[in-house]
C-alpha cells in the first residue's frame, strides 16, 4: 500500500467578509421583519464574519460547482508540480449541489476543464467532505491512481433568501419555525480542495495521511439536519410524495432544517468515537499537536470540552485550531478551509501530528483523520503563498455628478460588475499561472495570438457604433470616432512584441479567433449596429478598465517572470497609460444629458455581458 500525502490545499471564499450587522442585507428580512432569533443564535455560535456567494439583490455570483472549481484551481496553483494533466480521480462532497441530476462531481469536473478522469459524488452534510477525502485517499493508497483531488463546496445562502419563505403559505402570517431560522444564521458559503499524491512535495511541507475513520450512527438516531420532508407531517415522507412541488414548498418540506431537540446528541457521538479510537490505539492524546475540529458553533466547542474532561482525556485548549469565527461555518468545506489556513499560513512544523474531527448532525456521522507534517519549512513560504503581492479588487475611478441619482446609481452598479469581474479574472487559468509565477514564454505567445484579433476588432466596432449615433448627439459621435482613431493601430504594437520574443509574424497574422473571441466580437458588433448604441460604454468600462487597472500590472509581471525588456511587453505598458485618457471620454458619456435610467440599465447589462465574454476569451486560449 502506498503512503498518501496532501501536497497542497486551496480554498475559495466568495466576496468580502460579511459582519453580523449585514447578514439580513443579503438574506433579507422575512415579511419585512428582522429575525427575533438572530441575536441569540449569533451569541451562541460567536461567528463574526462569513462569506456569501449572493449579493444584496440576492443574485448568485457563482454556482456551487464554480466555487469548487475555483478552490481546485487554487490548490493546483499552490502545488510545485504542474499537475493539470495528471489528475486521475476527483471526489467531491456537498450538502446541496446546483442540480438534482447529474452528480455534483460531474458538474465540478466540467468547471475545472481538467482531462477525462474518474469522478465520485459524495452527498450528505458536513461529513461528505471527509467521505470525499477518504475516497481519494484510498485511490492513491491502493496505487490505482498516483494523483487525486478531494474537494468540498457549500452554497446554503441561496436557500435562505427571504423570498423563498415569503412565497410559502405556511409562513404567510407568522415567523418561520426556529428549526429553519436557526440555520439561516449558522451556515455560509465557501469551498476547499486538497491534492493527494503518493509522495510528498519536493520541498516545503506536506501532510501525510495516517488514516481516515468515518462512522455513521444513522441506525441509532432519527434525522436531525435535513431538507426534503416535514417531520411534523406524517402523511408525506418525502417532498416527492406531495401532489405537487408547490404543495411541498407550502408545507415547508423543501426548507433546510435542524431538529434542535436532537442536535445536542452530536457532541456526545463525536466524543464517544474519540474515546474508542484511543482505546483502539489509533490516537495518543499526548502526541497530538493540533486538534482541528469542525464544530459548527462555539456552543458545541464548550460541550465537546466538557465531555472530554468528564472522560479524563483532554487535549489542551491551546492545541485546538478553528477559523469558524472569521471564515464562518461552511459545512463540508470547513475542514479543508481550516487545514488550508494551517498549512498555507505557516502554523505547522515538520513532525507535528494533526488530528481532524468532523461531527455531522444530518443523521449523525463522525469523521476523524490523523495527519503527520512532513518535509521542511525552507521553501514553505514559496509553496504556500502566491509569489506576487495580491491586490484587493478595485474598480477604475470614474468622475460623475454625485448629486445626479442616475449617474450615481450607474457608477455604483458598474463598480459592482468590475469587482466581480476582477475576482473571477484572477482564477482564469492563464492569469492564475501568471499570479503564481508559473507563466511561460509559450503562455505569453498564446495570449498575444488569441487577443490580436479582438484588438483589431476593437476600433472597428467602436467606429461602427459611431456611425449609428444620431446627428443630434454629434458630440458623442465625435467621442466614439476619436476613440476608434486612437486604437486602430494598436495591434501592430502587439505584433512587434510577438516577433521580439521569437514568434513568427505570419503565424500570428494568420491566426483564427478562439471561441470566446468569436462570441465577444459577435456580441459587440451586434450591439454597435443598433440605433444610438451608447450602452457600449459598458463594454468600454470592462475593456478600457483592463488597460487602466491590469495592463501595467500584468506587463511588469510578465517582464519580470520571463526576463524580458519593456520593449517586449510594450503593448501592455502602453495601454496602461493610453486607456486612462480613454476613460475621460467614458466619463463624458456618463455625464451626458441624454443619460436616463433606462439607458443606464442597458449600459450595466452590456458591461456584465462583455465581462463574461472577455473571461471566456481568456479561458478558451487556443480553442479555435
Amino acid at each position: 500500500m502506498n503512503p498518501v500525502y496532501i501536497t497542497s490545499i486551496g480554498k475559495f471564499l466568495p466576496g468580502s467578509p460579511i459582519g453580523n450587522d449585514d447578514i439580513e442585507d443579503y438574506l433579507g428580512k422575512i415579511n419585512g421583519k428582522s429575525s427575533k432569533s438572530m441575536r441569540r443564535i449569533l451569541d451562541q455560535n460567536k461567528i463574526r464574519f462569513r462569506h456569501y456567494a449572493i449579493n444584496k439583490e440576492q443574485k448568485s455570483l457563482y454556482s456551487n460547482a464554480e466555487m469548487a472549481g475555483l478552490a481546485i484551481q487554487d490548490a493546483l496553483s499552490r502545488n510545485q508540480a504542474a499537475l493539470s494533466d495528471q489528475i486521475a480521480f476527483l471526489a467531491v462532497g456537498t450538502t446541496q449541489g446546483d442540480l438534482l441530476v447529474p452528480g455534483f462531481a460531474s458538474m465540478v469536473h466540467a468547471e475545472t476543464k481538467l482531462p477525462v478522469m474518474e469522478v465520485a459524488t459524495h452527498h450528505g452534510v458536513c461529513a461528505s467532505g471527509m467521505q470525499a477525502m477518504k475516497n481519494a485517499f484510498l485511490h492513491v493508497q491502493s496505487g490505482e491512481q498516483q494523483t487525486a483531488i478531494s474537494c468540498a463546496s457549500e452554497f446554503p445562502s441561496r436557500v435562505f433568501k427571504n423570498t423563498r419563505f415569503e412565497a410559502q403559505k405556511g409562513v404567510a402570517d407568522h415567523p418561520i419555525p426556529f428549526d429553519t431560522d436557526f440555520l439561516r444564521f449558522m451556515l455560509s458559503d465557501g469551498a476547499g480542495a486538497a491534492v493527494l499524491q503518493h509522495q510528498p512535495a519536493a520541498s516545503g511541507l506536506s501532510l501525510r495521511i495516517e488514516w481516515i475513520d468515518n462512522k455513521s450512527y444513522a441506525n441509532l438516531y432519527d434525522v436531525c439536519m435535513y431538507a426534503g420532508t416535514n417531520k411534523d407531517n406524517a402523511e408525506q415522507q418525502s417532498w416527492l410524495d406531495y401532489a405537487s412541488i408547490h404543495e411541498a414548498a407550502d408545507d415547508g418540506a423543501l426548507n433546510l432544517k435542524q431538529d434542535i431537540r436532537l442536535v445536542n446528541e452530536m457532541p456526545k457521538v463525536g466524543v464517544n468515537r474519540f474515546f474508542e479510537l484511543v482505546d483502539e490505539g489509533k490516537v495518543e492524546p499526548s502526541a497530538i499537536d493540533w486538534m482541528v475540529c469542525h464544530y459548527s458553533s462555539h456552543f458545541f466547542r464548550d460541550e465537546i470540552f466538557k465531555l472530554l474532561q468528564l472522560g479524563g482525556l483532554t487535549i489542551p485548549e491551546e492545541k485546538w485550531f478553528t477559523n469558524l469565527y472569521t471564515k464562518g461555518n461552511t459545512g463540508a468545506a470547513s475542514i479543508y478551509i481550516m487545514l488550508e489556513e494551517l498549512l498555507n499560513e505557516g502554523h505547522l512544523k515538520p513532525g507535528e501530528q494533526v488530528l481532524c474531527m468532523v461531527p455531522e448532525s444530518g443523521r449523525f456521522q463522525t469523521s476523524y483523520m490523523l495527519l503527520t507534517v512532513v518535509g521542511d519549512t525552507g521553501d514553505a513560504g514559496h509553496i504556500s503563498e502566491p509569489v506576487f503581492e495580491e491586490r484587493q479588487p478595485e474598480a477604475p475611478h470614474l468622475e460623475y455628478n454625485e448629486a445626479d441619482h442616475v449617474q450615481a446609481q450607474l457608477v455604483r452598479q458598474l463598480v459592482q460588475v468590475w469587482i466581480d469581474f476582477e475576482q473571477k479574472l484572477a482564477h482564469v487559468p492563464v492569469i492564475h499561472k501568471l499570479y503564481n509565477n508559473k507563466f511561460t514564454l509559450h503562455d505569453y505567445k498564446l495570449l498575444m495570438e488569441n487577443i490580436r484579433q479582438q484588438v483589431i476588432d476593437g476600433s472597428q466596432w467602436i467606429a461602427r457604433a459611431a456611425s449609428y449615433i444620431a446627428i443630434e448627439h454629434i458630440d458623442l459621435r465625435s467621442t466614439f470616432i476619436a476613440h476608434a482613431r486612437d486604437e486602430h493601430r494598436d495591434f501592430q504594437i502587439l505584433e512587434r512584441n510577438y516577433v521580439a520574443i521569437g514568434g513568427d509574424l505570419a503565424h500570428i497574422q494568420s491566426g483564427e479567433k478562439n471561441i470566446g473571441s468569436e462570441a465577444l466580437s459577435a456580441y459587440l458588433f451586434q450591439r454597435a449596429s443598433r440605433e444610438n448604441p451608447v450602452d457600449l460604454i459598458g463594454a468600454m468600462w470592462i475593456i478600457e478598465g483592463l488597460g487602466c487597472r491590469m495592463a501595467r500590472y500584468w506587463g511588469e509581471m510578465i517582464r519580470d517572470q520571463l526576463g524580458l525588456s519593456d520593449e517586449e511587453v510594450s503593448f501592455l505598458l502602453y495601454h496602461s497609460d493610453s486607456d486612462e485618457k480613454h476613460f475621460e471620454r467614458l466619463e463624458a458619456v456618463v455625464q451626458h444629458p441624454m443619460l436616463t435610467a433606462e439607458i443606464a440599465g442597458r449600459i450595466v447589462k452590456t458591461a456584465k455581458t462583455t465581462a463574461r465574454l472577455y473571461l471566456l476569451q481568456l479561458e478558451e486560449l487556443g480553442n479555435v
